[in-house]
């Protein structure tokens, strides 16, 4: 159950370059002034921490995780491991040294999948084997966690492992992350056999912005897959809080922000948006499928697939593309309709990232935060443990 002080609200980092539009050029180049500028306006408006994307396109998330950690003062980074195109105990040790040189403000992005091509120009030798994949992260976080935690109680002895995929004998993290027992976990993937991982081994589960009904019923699922390793495993049944990726354009006016919306779509060739269309349709991601049927369903609404959300940007941008457009006083009660639900993390952009942060910054936080507070009787919100 989410209270004020679990709340917490992530901004975003563009590492592929970033505009008023999307499906042309961007208009700015990643740079590291431009990013560091980013980071520091979301810092600014109340963001807790940052998701540094990755994939073929993206600067690499664990350099840009360093410099944006190193340019802020309080701004976590969520920073992505990749099992298969990383060794476990080489991501610990990744993951506990920038944990220790910024101050304990790393989060870790668990990334199973991506677009075949991109798995397979990787070197990924699982890239086209779905449910295989997520049983290499399995061992993979095993590996991980297992590392962490006996260096963090000191262990001399290093962690062995011997799995399918990987064999590990005497894996050690010198330093121990600060963070204990480790950093937190976040993962995402809609399929059964990526929910069966999650609730085995994630801290936090996160899903793309769909209709409310829908993230119910995802919740309602991870939550069946908890009590059910309860009961196989003889443990207590784990803690598991859930997040959302979602886009933002928020205006004074509701007029106004839906003008902004569709301004984002204004310059898009449509033989780009046929082209994405169909990459789209070629991934294995059930969570990209999910995306794109929203998409398909809402065409004849002016993509509207529920109270200030809209999917219109899901053909061309792909990903965590669903946003929520409104006023301050709307998209705030949406927030709090998938507080109600369960979600406790929320992971937000907006076109361009610098000036949206700024915007939102000023016309949304001190609302939905506001409302946090009278919701919970008065606890002052801030980041989760």
């Amino acid at each position: 159950m989410a209270t004020a002080d679990r709340v917490e609200f992530g901004w975003f980092i563009p590492t592929t370059g970033d505009g008023r539009y999307i499906g042309v050029p961007p208009e700015r180049e990643a740079t590291q002034q431009y990013m560091t500028e980013v980071a520091q306006a979301a810092e600014r408006a109340g963001y807790e921490f940052v998701l540094i994307p990755t994939g073929g396109d993206c600067l690499d998330a664990w350099i840009v995780g360093s410099w944006v950690a190193a340019r802020t003062e309080k701004l976590k980074t969520l920073v992505a491991m990749r099992p298969g195109l990383m060794s476990p105990v080489l991501a610990a040790r990744m993951g506990a040294t920038l944990d220790r040189v910024s101050g304990g403000r790393v989060l870790v992005n668990v990334v199973t999948g991506h677009y075949p091509a991109d798995l397979q120009a990787t070197g990924d030798s699982l890239g086209l084997s779905h449910d295989e994949r997520y049983e290499r992260t399995r061992e993979f976080l095993h590996v991980v966690k297992g590392v962490w935690e006996r260096s963090a109680d000191g262990v001399a002895e290093g962690f062995d492992y011997r799995g399918r995929y990987y064999d590990i004998q005497g894996g050690q993290s010198r330093p121990a992350p600060l963070q204990r027992p480790h950093p937190p976990l976040y993962f995402g993937g809609s399929s059964a056999a990526g929910k069966r991982v999650a609730a085995e081994l994630a801290d936090v589960y996160l899903m793309w912005a769909e209709p409310l009904e829908w993230i119910h019923g995802q919740i309602t699922e991870m939550e069946g897959h908890l009590d059910e390793m309860s009961r196989t495993t003889g443990r207590p049944r784990r803690k598991l809080r859930y997040g959302l990726r979602a886009q933002l354009v928020v205006r004074e006016t509701e007029e106004e922000a839906w003008k902004a919306a569709w301004s984002i779509l204004s310059r898009v060739d449509p033989k780009l948006l046929d082209a994405r269309e169909k990459l789209h349709s070629q991934t294995d991601a059930t969570n990209q499928k999910r995306q794109m049927e929203l998409w398909n369903a809402s065409r004849g609404n002016d993509y509207v697939i529920g109270p200030n959300l809209w999917s219109g940007l899901s053909a061309v941008r792909g990903g965590g593309a669903v946003a929520f457009v409104g006023t301050p006083e709307q998209v705030s009660d949406r927030l709090l309709e998938f507080v109600d639900a369960g979600i406790s993390s929320f992971i937000l952009s907006g076109y361009p990232h610098l000036e949206e942060a700024d915007i939102t910054g000023r016309l949304l936080m001190p609302v939905v935060r506001s409302k946090l507070e009278r919701k919970f009787g008065g606890t002052r919100p801030g980041a989760a443990p």
